[in-house]
């Protein structure tokens, strides 16, 4: 990888997420997407997440705002009427207490998702503002694995099988880092064959020719539940890739954003490489807080350089689902 990167992981699943917004799919044209990192359920979580869009659809799922739905909020949502109706009679038995129904629509109308009124003998009608769009066409899975060996290939196998047979995802993919040398097909006998193999050349950063297919995956039949696939693709509108502007420390003074190719990466100037999540928090004993001074005295970004890299990446976010419905 690029020069700073160190043996980090953190900096290769960034690298992986930014070229999927840039230039999804590796193996066919470029495709609307949505790309979050670090999603999944119970069972299994996903590295990289790739959410192939209906642009159109995804617009209309823009006016419902840039958090994410819940299960709770989807529910309500989804299933509200037309008109106003009481929410018992409108929604199906959700199979627990219809307090905590009660709520979802208390908090839908606190979003402006639905239009909410008290109707008669107290009872809380609502309805729907505009129509919940399908706006879902695929998911992608990826699990980023830089160092990609035999040891490596083995350890996975089991997970990867779990991917292909959930049920959840439509393509399975493994991305690695490109060493100048073929891999080896004894490698590939340890992965499920349903699974593609993609190499990354990210020594000058992300560009959209970074990506070589080395194994084609299969298209999957995606017939587990529809519930859990949807809650996914909404987890990841919500959170997207940039998310380590909230779990880091960019009011730290040795917290910089390094531009690599197309993408922007943490960067730790005490560390002298991209820190880890993990690393970049309160206890580092390399934290130092900026400086009071840096938010005031003429500083151009108000607040101070750490809110101003995260009002930065929100930024980027933005542009990005622009681009995402043909906006940009």
């Amino acid at each position: 990888m690029f020069r700073g990167a160190g043996d980090s992981e953190f900096a290769f699943e960034l690298l992986v997420s930014r070229w999927a917004e840039l230039a999804w799919h590796p193996a066919a044209d470029d495709r609307p997407v949505v790309v979050a990192r670090q999603l999944g359920t119970r069972e299994r979580r996903w590295d990289t997440v790739v959410v192939e869009v209906d642009p159109d659809a995804l617009d209309v799922r823009r006016a419902f705002g840039d958090r994410g739905l819940d299960s709770d909020l989807l529910r309500v949502v989804r299933g509200a009427p037309r008109e106003y109706a009481w929410y018992r009679d409108a929604l199906d038995d959700p199979g627990f207490p219809w307090r905590y129904v009660r709520e979802a629509v208390h908090r839908a109308a606190g979003r402006d998702l639905i239009e909410k009124r008290g109707g008669r003998n107290g009872r809380i009608e609502f309805r729907r503002k505009r129509e919940y769009p399908d706006w879902v066409e695929r998911v992608v899975a990826i699990e980023n694995k830089p160092d990609l060996d035999a040891s490596a290939a083995a350890a996975l196998s089991d997970q990867l099988r779990h991917d292909v047979d959930a049920g959840l995802a439509d393509e399975v993919w493994v991305a690695t880092s490109a060493t100048g040398d073929r891999v080896s097909p004894a490698l590939l006998e340890d992965m499920p064959v349903e699974v593609g193999v993609v190499e990354f050349d990210f020594s000058e950063g992300v560009a959209a020719d970074a990506a070589e297919v080395v194994w084609h995956p299969t298209a999957l039949a995606a017939d587990g539940d529809p519930r859990t696939r949807l809650l996914l693709a909404e987890r990841a509108y919500g959170k997207g890739w940039r998310s380590f502007r909230e779990t880091m420390r960019p009011d730290c003074r040795h917290f910089e954003l390094h531009r690599e190719g197309r993408a922007l990466v943490p960067y730790c100037t005490a560390k002298e490489r991209v820190p880890t999540a993990a690393e970049c928090k309160g206890g580092c004993p390399d934290f130092s807080p900026e400086p009071p001074q840096w938010r005031t005295n003429g500083w151009p970004i108000e607040g101070g350089p750490g809110k101003g890299v995260r009002a930065l990446l929100e930024r980027r976010r933005a542009r990005e689902r622009r681009r995402a419905v043909g906006e940009e």
